[in-house]
């Protein structure tokens, strides 16, 4: 960084949100907006490259845009296992077990009546 007023000016906003005073994405607002009005730091060709390590360092996770953090971690496994032909759903074992416990309802209403 060849800014010193940026400089300056991140090791405040740091402190700030150190604090919990400012939120850190707040902080990276900050920075933007300086770096546009700034002819150092518009001419600076690394800059971009350390306020993304910045930005990395101080946005948690969950505020980095997705789009970023999929790029960034690839794609997600499936959650849900996947399911064989061979297997069976919910729905086949409990068909297999419905005839089963109405045969056993029928005779137990049989055999009262029958006595």
């Amino acid at each position: 960084m060849q800014c010193n007023q940026l400089v300056r000016l991140i090791k405040e906003w740091y402190l700030h949100v150190s604090e919990e005073t400012m939120a850190p994405a707040r902080m990276m607002e900050f920075i933007d907006k300086h770096v546009k009005s700034c002819d150092v730091c518009r001419e600076d060709p690394l800059l971009q490259r350390d306020i993304e390590k910045i930005r990395a360092f101080i946005l948690p996770e969950s505020k980095i845009p997705k789009a970023v953090r999929s790029q960034q971690n690839g794609p997600t496994p499936e959650i849900s296992p996947e399911v064989s032909p061979d297997d069976e759903t919910v729905e086949e074992a409990a068909e297999k077990q419905q005839p089963t416990a109405a045969g056993q309802d029928s005779d137990a209403a049989e055999g009262p009546a029958g006595n």
